[in-house]
Formats: C-alpha cells, structure tokens, sequence
C-alpha cells in the first residue's frame, strides 16, 4: 500500500553549488536518501518544472517539485513500550523520551525502539514517513520531541526546522567550569578516520551554529543550556568537545576522563559510571502546525542527571565548609 504526498521546496542560497541528491538530502531530511533517489530516477522530481540528474548542480533559488509516493511502513512491529507523553492532540504528540531508547529501528535495534513504541500507541503513523519523527535524538540522550500525526503537520514541522523557528534548549553538564557562554561555529561532517563519528570540518561538511550558555557553576563542572541554531548529527557533544567542555559520560567525544583530585569517593565513583552523556533536551517551542498558536513545552532533568547534580551540589558545600 503506497501514499502520495506532493513537496515543494525553493532551493537556499547556501546550498547554491551541492548536487540535486544532496540538496534534497538537506531539504528533506525525513525522507532515506535512497528513497529520494528512487524518486529522481523515476522523474519524480523537477527543477524549475524539468527533469534532471541527481548529480546536477543547483545554482540557488531553484523551485523543487516532488512526486512523493512512498510505501506504509509495515516492515516494524508495533510494541507496547511505555511512553512520557507531555502533549497530545489529533496533529502533533510530543514526549519525554528517556535515555537508552534507539528513536529508529536500524541494524542491531530492529525492535524495541521509538518507532515501535510511537506505532502501538497510534497505529495510523504507519502511514506517515518514519512514523511522524520529525527530528530525532541519540540513543543516550533525553528529552524532548514531537512527533507528526498528519501528513499535513509532518509537512508544516519539516518545514519549521529547516527554516530554524523551531526552538530546541539542552542542559549539558560538562567536565571543567566555564566563565561564560558563547556562540560555536564550526561545519559538522563524518570524521575522516572513523566514520562512525563525527567531526569538525575545515572544508565540507554542514553548517552548524551552537549557542551555549551557563546555567549553573560548580566547582569542577559547568551545567550549560544550550540552544541549537542548526540540528546536525551528534553537534552539541561535537562542538562543545572540540572546544574543549566535554560531556560527563561522553564515550565517544569524551576524551580521556579525569577525575578532579580531592573529591569525595561517592562524587568520583559517580562521575566514573555515569552510563551516558548528560544531556537532556529540556525546552521545546514551535508553532503548531494547525492552528498557528505559538507553543512551548519544557521538562526537568531525569532522576540520573538530578542525582549526579546533588552530589555535585553536596560535594561544592563539603569545600566551601573547609
């Protein structure tokens, strides 16, 4: 069983210079990019009215048409895993995900993910593109998201990203104090060695822009909120490690954790198991998609970040007494 569902979009000046493939990889990011070649080769897609091929360079300013027919996702099972539902109406859902929850099924976590969860609860998302995900968050991450019921909110949202309305705030407790915020800047693309990461790139990559600021000093650590301008792939934990404020419990971006000398032997074992990044997606805002209103949601740390902020709020009044 197919769906049909026609997308336009005029091409930015930024992405004046990229390949037809991979501006749609950009515009279109709820879509596989194998499925947006299917599309291309089957003249599914027209640039300024006209067929072209994927490798063709766009210029800017281009009107993208697509022919969007995709098939019902029945490939996942729907399983009832339990969800943190913060809001919900007949167009958008929004949720508390919790750490250690895989948003989408992919090799080695074909079950027990969000998708899953997100299809037991609404059984029609199966006729949305990745079950009405929108954005997404890594597995260790927490926090919040929304989620698409309709076709016409999984378009509006899509398009509310890539135009950057969407306001996305993070609490990051990372591993040395911070003075003040700032502003980072830094193009964001697979690491050349290990691509499996991601890194900072001189030349390609995607622009990223990560604003940061403090939310709460101790005296070893810096709990930060962050604000995302862009959304790319893993960039709070990549820019705030290559400059130098590793997450708590980054495995991969972490670098090499050291323990501040003096702390207490309950703070260190804390720091040392802490089992993920503590990053939490704490502030949502959008406009809903339906009836334009200006929405805002925001959600506390869970129980594994809180803790680990009482000991750290314990550990700085064990100094101050001496």
């Amino acid at each position: 069983m197919y769906q049909n569902q026609q997308i336009t979009h005029t091409v930015p000046m930024e992405l004046s210079g990229q390949r037809l493939d991979q501006v749609l990889a950009t515009l279109c990011p709820e879509f596989s990019r194998s499925q947006l070649q299917k599309w291309i080769k089957a003249d599914g897609v027209l640039v300024n009215g006209k067929v072209v091929k994927p490798k063709e360079r766009l210029l800017g300013g281009e009107l993208i048409e697509i022919d969007a027919e995709y098939e019902i996702q029945t490939e996942f099972e729907p399983e009832d895993i339990p969800l943190d539902i913060v809001y919900e109406d007949d167009a958008i859902l929004v949720i508390n995900k919790p750490a250690d929850l895989v948003v989408h099924p992919a090799a080695g976590n074909w079950t027990g993910t969000l998708v899953n969860a997100l299809l037991f609860h609404n059984e029609a998302l199966k006729q949305i593109p990745r079950a009405g995900i929108v954005h997404r968050l890594d597995k260790d991450t927490s926090g919040l998201m929304v989620v698409a019921k309709t076709l016409e909110a999984h378009f509006a949202l899509v398009n509310q990203l890539q135009e950057r309305t969407v306001a996305r705030e993070y609490l990051a407790l990372v591993q040395r104090p911070i003075i003040a915020g700032g502003t980072i800047e830094g193009n964001i693309g697979r690491h050349h060695a290990d691509r499996k990461r991601m890194a900072v790139l001189e030349e390609g990559g995607r622009e990223a822009i990560t604003h940061y600021r403090v939310e709460e000093r101790f005296t070893n650590h810096t709990l930060l909120r962050v604000a995302l301008e862009t959304g790319r792939t893993h960039q709070i934990r990549v820019h705030l490690s290559t400059h130098h404020m590793p997450i708590v419990g980054d495995q991969v971006y972490g670098g090499r954790f050291k323990v501040p000398a003096g702390i207490s032997d309950e703070l260190r074992n804390a720091l040392n198991t802490f089992p993920r990044q503590a990053l939490h997606a704490t502030l949502l805002a959008l406009e809903h998609p339906v009836t334009g209103e200006e929405m805002e949601w925001e959600v506390e740390v869970p129980d594994d970040m809180a803790d680990l902020l009482d000991l750290l709020h314990a550990e700085d009044e064990r100094l101050a007494q001496g």
